[in-house]
């Protein structure tokens, strides 16, 4: 196991709770500091303090879906790495969601053998959006 630096901070968005705990272990485990955000206004109303490295979205949450948010990120000027996750292997959502910025997509079934990898590449600036 490879550990990232010690500084790198990852957000994690999603609506649901046991998602959002399995991902703050896989991603602790790996060496990075996770904070957990269970919807999109929650993460917008704490990002004045600038310290993500990383920010994984979940693509359908109540009220403020992934692209919307990614969205709403760009039109703050923040120009964090967003890293998107999605149950809905849709052609139109990897296109959408690159349209606003979103460097990877992940389908929730495979989380456990390519998020690390995918929040790694965003990190390093590597790789296409999507």
């Amino acid at each position: 196991m490879t550990t990232a630096s010690p500084k790198s901070v990852v957000y994690v968005v999603d609506d649901d709770q046991g998602v959002l705990g399995s991902l703050r272990f896989l991603l602790e485990t790996d060496g990075f500091e996770v904070c957990t955000f269970r919807s999109g206004p929650a993460l917008l109303d704490a990002l004045d303090d600038g310290r993500a490295d990383c920010i994984v979205v979940d693509y359908k949450m109540p009220g403020m879906n992934g692209i919307d948010l990614a969205q709403r990120l760009r039109d703050r000027k923040i120009t964090t790495p967003v890293v998107m996750i999605t149950g809905y292997p849709d052609e139109s959502i990897s296109s959408r969601a690159a349209a606003v910025g979103v460097r990877h997509v992940v389908l929730k079934p495979h989380l456990e053998e390519s998020l690390v990898f995918h929040i790694r590449g965003a990190l390093q600036g590597s790789g296409a959006p999507a």
